[in-house]
């Protein structure tokens, strides 16, 4: 039975599409959509985990991924 775990996914616009960011793992993809770039984001990261052996995630796995906004000062 396959386990289930969350990740980050960080979603941005890039030209005429959408950047999507796993910052646990630095695996990125891209989409013309949200919903696809999502989507692609979790398609890499399965297929990460289906080819990369257990040395290779814990070596690239970030466990504490904080996501915050600032407020800084400009000008």
């Amino acid at each position: 039975m396959k386990r289930v775990q969350q990740f980050t996914a960080i979603i941005e616009r890039g030209g005429n599409g959408y950047v999507s960011l796993c910052p646990e793992l630095d695996i990125a993809s891209q989409g013309n959509s949200v919903e696809e770039a999502k989507n692609n984001l979790i398609e890499a990261l399965q297929l990460f985990f289906e080819v990369a052996d257990s040395l290779e995630i814990q070596n690239r796995l970030h466990t504490e991924v904080f996501v915050t906004r600032l407020e800084v000062a400009i000008g």
